[in-house]
């Protein structure tokens, strides 16, 4: 169990990393969850995956650096892009190469710190935030004396913050999961994922680029998908690893067509289109209402993984079987 939950943490941080850099909304969020409830899951990091969890962190709240009024840690005063800077600096501490971009990567995360609370017009906040962000280090003083001029003059498009933008800090983020993805591409699971492309005799390239257009030529192709996503799925909850135990709230809705960047992700749940678009509603029979019964008397309420794999049940997921239990408690 513990090494297939290695394996999925892996090919979690996987597809985060490819929808971080293709800027894909809803597919991010969708894997930010998976991600956060397998790494909820660990007693402790096994020190071979500590970069995949510190990268992992760092995206979600990358993503969400703008978000002023989020928090992820128990200091209210600490914004995620506050955060994202202690993850970094634990992800530096892994590595002794990459110097330059580490360096790069730092000074832009400290400057956007400090742009997105102007940005707010939380100018006090700004000038706090500089004084717990920097210390007494002569290599530090420069630009925090830079910042500290800049915060007075209470203006969020000065040239400094302009030319640190937040557009050129996700560009170096995306540098860097270049290189991190490289380094771990011998994921099982993905090569595991590679394999059934190719006895489909489809090229992984071709796979990845291909528009998500459902005809019907791609409808099988779309539904191997969402069964190897599922499949997934399960496996986390069947190791224990519970998507409900995430400290993020699970959207129940995906979407067909994701938002065009990262600047939109904050965005998620708002004007989404639901997975039925993929896929019809069919109504719930009476055998599979019975199965679901049993199910629930056999392995108790929560357990909807367990029910669906030793269940009858028609095309259904396991959100469908705990929504049709509240249907059938309400009724009831």
């Amino acid at each position: 169990e513990a090494v297939a939950a290695e394996w999925m943490l892996e090919f979690a941080c996987s597809c985060l990393c490819r929808h971080f850099a293709e800027q894909s909304g809803a597919e991010f969020w969708r894997w930010r969850d998976v991600a956060q409830a397998l790494i909820n899951g660990l007693s402790q990091i096994p020190p071979h995956q500590k970069k995949t969890v510190y990268l992992c962190q760092l995206l979600i709240r990358i993503a969400q650096g703008k978000s002023l009024g989020l928090h992820f840690e128990n200091d209210q005063r600490i914004s995620p892009l506050e955060s994202a800077l202690s993850f970094w600096t634990l992800l530096e501490r892994e590595e002794n190469k990459l110097e330059k971009l580490h360096e790069d990567i730092r000074r832009l995360i400290q400057i956007q710190i400090v742009a997105v609370h102007m940005e707010s017009r939380y100018f006090k906040e700004a000038a706090e935030v500089l004084e717990r962000l920097f210390t007494d280090s002569e290599s530090d003083k420069p630009l925090r004396v830079k910042l500290a001029t800049v915060i007075k003059t209470k203006d969020p498009y000065v040239p400094l913050l302009q030319s640190f933008s937040y557009s050129l800090l996700i560009s170096k983020i995306k540098s860097y999961i270049q290189l991190f993805v490289k380094e771990n591409e011998t994921n099982f699971l993905m090569q595991e994922a590679m394999k059934h492309v190719a006895s489909k005799g489809l090229g992984a390239t071709a796979l990845q680029n291909r528009p998500m257009e459902v005809n019907e030529n791609d409808k099988s192709d779309l539904e191997t998908k969402q069964r190897f996503v599922l499949s997934i799925m399960l496996l986390s909850d069947v190791l224990g690893k519970k998507l409900a135990t995430s400290t993020f709230p699970i959207k129940k809705k995906l979407f067909c067509n994701s938002p065009p960047g990262l600047k939109n992700m904050q965005a998620v749940g708002k004007n989404g289109v639901s997975l039925e678009c993929t896929r019809r509603r069919q109504r719930w029979t009476h055998t599979e209402d019975l199965e679901l019964k049993l199910g629930v008397k056999e392995f108790g309420v929560g357990n909807w993984a367990k029910i669906l794999v030793h269940g009858n049940f028609n095309n259904r997921t396991s959100v469908m079987l705990k929504d049709r239990w509240r249907t059938l408690t309400k009724i009831k």
